[in-house]
């Protein structure tokens, strides 16, 4: 099939097309919340083109080490998955060094939508939007606008003097204050009440408006602000609404909201026109949608909202979300343009778990760890010696990550949030299954 990149400009973006092009392509610090930190902002990076796409496939996949049989198979099982109603659709993309080696695209939008899916196929990411969220954090400590080390009083006070649960609505003072840190690295004390939803705390969570849209990230961090801990910070890794009251942050250390903000520091610099909390008016028939099946709905976003999630709100192409990996392939550019500094990324593919945090709650038991914003996880689970790659994935299915050892990226896009855990082992063996590193040259004996 052939697939048409999206190039009329969209509202809050800073370029402007003076031309319909058509692009066919191969597919397969503030005290007070009111009074936000007044720096100096450097001038905005040149942006990537987004009329130019960035799935220009590679001439030869077999001579970057792989193997078509194993694409093949992939693309089998994909449909395997649509004939029986599991999902309507879903794309795959695999590349090394920058060059695209597969784009699997199989099935169709939606369960009553016979549009073919594409890279310009829009998905609800869901918690992928975690890493861009942490990048735009890491741009602002760049900046001198906000600390690691800052606590989150310091920008939405009501987190000043936090207490812990200890049950049945008794609490004790925290051991100290949750700090950006923290939220970057799920280190915060706090949780998903909607994950948790059985739960004293979980209660808690639900009645403060966990799940609302009709408020904004800030009122939401200051509802949950007013809520007891789980746990002392940094004490325990939990998966949390920590990248949400990060997002209030940035809203608060920049003065902008975090949509604007978003656009001018990453999508428009990255070219990422089809990115959004909320989709533009022409974008609607491009969303993909789960199947009918589905026990509870995924989220509206044709409707805008209040809330701004940075941890779980933005929609997305598969075409979008390969120039932010690729971004963060090449070390924080992208196609000349700087979005942070290599230094900043190695800081974020630090493990946070370290020997002190307890683990009880991390997905993957004793292996892999996170960063700030990133999961480390094994290339191979049952060969962590293999390395990492760093990572994430959304709700509905959607999968990333960036294999700095094999210099390999990968996107994964459906719409399913009762198919997720399908997923996971199959795409380590689409990908690598046919894989061989190319051999490294032989030593030359130099002349007598």
């Amino acid at each position: 099939m052939r697939a048409t990149r999206k190039h009329q400009p969209t509202k809050g973006q800073l370029w402007a097309a003076t031309s319909a092009v058509i692009l066919a392509f191969a597919v397969a610090c503030s005290p007070k919340a009111e009074t936000p930190v007044v720096a100096e902002t450097p001038p905005p990076p040149p942006a990537a083109d987004p009329t130019v796409t960035s799935l220009a496939l590679a001439a030869n996949p077999a001579a970057l080490g792989f193997d078509k049989a194993v694409f093949d198979n992939a693309r089998a099982d994909l449909e395997a998955d649509v004939k029986s109603g599991l999902i309507p659709g879903a794309v795959l993309l695999v590349a090394k060094g920058g060059q695209v080696v597969n784009v699997t695209t199989v099935g169709q939008q939606g369960p009553s939508d016979a549009t073919p899916m594409s890279p310009e196929t829009i998905f609800r990411i869901y918690s992928m939007t975690k890493p861009i969220t942490s990048v735009a954090a890491m741009q602002l400590v760049e900046e001198g606008k906000l600390s690691l080390e800052d606590p989150v009083s310091k920008y939405i006070p009501e987190f000043t003097a936090p207490k812990v649960l200890i049950g049945k609505g008794e609490t004790r003072p925290a051991t100290r204050e949750i700090t950006i840190r923290d939220l970057l690295s799920h280190e915060s004390g706090l949780i998903y009440g909607f994950f948790d939803q059985q739960s004293e705390l979980g209660k808690m969570y639900m009645a403060a408006g966990d799940t609302r849209f009709d408020f904004t990230v800030l009122d939401l961090s200051k509802a949950i602000a007013a809520l007891p801990l789980e746990s002392d910070p940094g004490s325990t890794w939990r998966y949390s609404r920590s990248t949400d009251v990060l997002g209030a942050v940035l809203e608060v250390a920049s003065g902008k909201m975090l949509d604007v903000l978003l656009q001018e520091k990453i999508f428009t610099p990255l070219g990422m026109d089809d990115t959004h909390f909320y989709l533009e008016a022409d974008e609607g028939a491009r969303l993909a949608e789960p199947p009918a099946t589905l026990k509870a709905p995924l989220s509206t976003p044709k409707t805008a909202e209040p809330m701004l999630s940075g941890g779980g709100g933005l929609n997305s192409t598969t075409e979008d979300y390969f120039r932010f990996v690729e971004m963060l392939r090449g070390k924080g550019e992208y196609r000349s343009v700087r979005i942070i500094k290599p230094e900043t990324l190695d800081a974020m593919l630090v493990d946070q778990i370290g020997p002190n945090v307890d683990r009880k709650n991390w997905f993957y038991d004793k292996l892999g760890g996170f960063g700030l914003g990133f999961g480390l996880l094994p290339i191979n689970f049952a060969d962590p010696a293999a390395g990492n790659v760093f990572s994430w994935s959304g709700y509905a299915g959607t999968n990333m990550w960036v294999d700095p050892t094999n210099d390999i990226t990968m996107v994964f896009m459906i719409q399913n949030n009762e198919a997720s855990a399908n997923y996971p082992a199959k795409l380590r063996q689409w990908v690598y299954g046919g894989y061989k590193p190319a051999a490294a040259p032989a030593a030359t004996t130099p002349a007598q």
